[in-house]
């Protein structure tokens, strides 16, 4: 892995894949039956049959967006999907993997931000790309990368704005062409803030919701049997669904990295819990959610 000052600029990390530090994610997050699937089937389209793909007159961009509220589990599900692609081709070679930083290329000097983004995608991913047979960019939060241009603001510089986009959309449109193995993963939380003409070279488009309260306890029975690898006493606790249940409906209206962090919470109720977890009892579950008993 290469971190730190060797680093090209907005390159938050750099890699190869498969790797074991990128195991579990994919797996932790609870999604709708067959997203998952289809998620991968997507990616692994680009990955495989780029090359013959790119011949075809409606261009695939290797552009996938996640799009939902925080918490919902984009950017995980992200890196996850990474490494199971990359261990879907690894028979062809291992692949590389890259995070970019969308807010290190923001500047007050007019025409840098789109001349650093034009290095970025011109000069550094294809250099990166040439490493090996797949390349797989994740670009998180990016609205702030491929900026709504008819939504920008007058106090900002809408030139500059408008530039650094149109140097995206340039920059998406060379690399499908010239390199399409290249897969670009990207997250947003609002997704009115992403370009429209970006949305539009996506080849996929997911938007996430809130977990419903099914979902929700299929998060807490997830996390009550990991919990109960730890402690086996919690077992019982574990294979509740009545009580999974019962939580969930407190838990109505959270995001899914609020419902997972309940199981923290409730341990730490009580003194004696904190100090031996094996002691977890359904009341802390349901104390944790913050929901008088009779409310919900």
């Amino acid at each position: 892995m290469v971190n730190g000052p060797a680093l090209p600029k907005g390159v938050l990390s750099l890699h190869a894949l498969p790797a074991d530090h990128h195991e579990g994610p994919w797996d932790h997050i609870v999604t709708p039956p067959g997203l998952k699937e289809r998620l991968l089937s997507q990616a692994l389209l680009t990955l495989l049959h780029g090359r013959r793909l790119a011949t075809l007159a409606g261009l695939p961009h290797g552009l996938i967006v996640l799009a939902g509220p925080p918490g919902t589990g984009k950017t995980t599900l992200a890196r996850g999907l990474a490494q199971r692609a990359a261990l879907a081709v690894a028979p062809e070679g291992a692949t590389t993997y890259l995070e970019i930083d969308p807010h290190a290329f923001p500047s007050e000097l007019l025409g840098e931000s789109q001349r650093a983004i034009t290095r970025l995608l011109r000069d550094t991913i294809p250099e990166l790309a040439m490493r090996r047979p797949h390349t797989i960019v994740l670009i998180d939060e990016v609205e702030s990368f491929a900026v709504a241009r008819s939504a920008a603001s007058m106090e900002t510089n809408p030139v500059d704005v408008h530039r650094s986009t149109d140097a995206v959309l340039a920059g998406i449109d060379a690399i499908a062409a010239e390199l399409p193995r290249v897969l670009f993963l990207t997250t947003t939380n609002f997704l009115t803030g992403v370009d429209e003409a970006f949305l539009s070279r996506a080849d996929l488009v997911i938007t996430f919701e809130l977990p419903d309260t099914a979902t929700i306890a299929s998060i807490i029975r997830h996390s009550l049997v990991e919990l109960a690898g730890l402690w086996p006493e919690l077992a019982k606790l574990a294979a509740d669904e009545e009580l999974h249940a019962r939580v969930a409906e407190r838990c109505a209206g959270w995001d899914g990295r609020r419902v997972r962090k309940l199981v923290l919470a409730a341990l730490a109720q009580r003194l004696d819990v904190a100090m031996d977890p094996g002691r977890l009892e359904a009341d802390d579950l349901m104390a944790a959610t913050g929901v008088p008993a009779g409310a919900a």
